[in-house]
């Protein structure tokens, strides 16, 4: 089939045409961006986040173009409520082929001097637990249908040893590289590949939490989403031999380099 992309032309190919996506953040920012590129190559979505209005919103611009998108209202810091949507999916559709985790946060308090023990508890919650949760619900479904993919949306904090972004946002994305190793190392024998993708600053809601504010000239100087959206479906539509293990993606204008 033929699929309209958002800026109203045609798209010939399809490739992720029958396979189902589950993004979890799909509200915003990267994982928003996600959703809307592995829709436009042919994938079914479904867009996971805490607010409804967002997703739903996301989920309208997909189908608007012409894509299938829905909606699986989340927290992915409960793993009851994770495995109950993962379960839905594979209920509904047969099964999960690619799994994109790219919910994730911050707080504003983040250095050691003003960070606390509730919120390194929420960043290690939602940016290393859920992802963790999400990635253990699917699996069972991957092993049996003999392959799939896990895309962790980690950071170049995941990389390097970054200040700006504090002690507990760097501890959950260099654990998510760790665990993206894992899963690999284990879990390619039965046709399971993952991907860690380590960008660099973003424009994404998230810089909204920075302690210090970041301006508009420098926000458009970082990485936008739709840059990563485009490298989400680089790797989705990779064949089935080839795992890209990580990906670390930065603007030319780097100012973790010196930061």
């Amino acid at each position: 089939m033929t699929t309209a992309r958002l800026d109203g032309t045609r798209l010939a190919g399809t490739q992720l045409d029958g396979q189902v996506a589950w993004i979890t953040g799909a509200g915003s920012g990267i994982g928003e961006a996600a959703a809307l590129a592995l829709a436009e190559a042919g994938a079914t979505v479904y867009l996971s986040g805490r607010r409804a209005e967002a997703l739903d919103t996301v989920a309208s611009r997909i189908r608007d173009a012409g894509g299938q998108a829905l909606v699986a209202l989340l927290d992915v810091a409960d793993k009851a409520a994770v495995r109950e949507v993962a379960d839905a999916i594979v209920q509904a559709q047969g099964r999960i082929d690619i799994l994109v985790n790219s919910a994730g946060l911050n707080v504003p308090n983040r250095s050691w001097e003003t960070v606390d023990t509730d919120g390194w508890d929420q960043v290690i919650q939602v940016d290393l637990d859920g992802a963790f949760y999400c990635t253990h619900a699917v699996l069972p479904a991957m092993r049996k249908a003999g392959g799939g993919l896990v895309i962790n949306v980690s950071s170049w904090a995941g990389r390097y040893d970054v200040r700006l972004t504090g002690p507990a946002y760097n501890a959950a994305k260099h654990a998510m590289l760790a665990m993206n190793a894992s899963l690999n190392l284990e879990e390619g024998q039965h046709g399971i590949r993952a991907c860690a993708i380590c960008p660099g600053e973003v424009n994404t809601a998230i810089l909204d939490r920075r302690p210090v504010p970041v301006t508009a000239e420098d926000r458009a100087r970082m990485l936008q989403s739709e840059d990563l959206g485009a490298t989400i479906r680089f790797v989705a539509t990779m064949p089935a031999h080839v795992c890209l293990n990580e990906i670390l993606i930065s603007p030319t204008w780097n100012r973790l380099n010196i930061v």
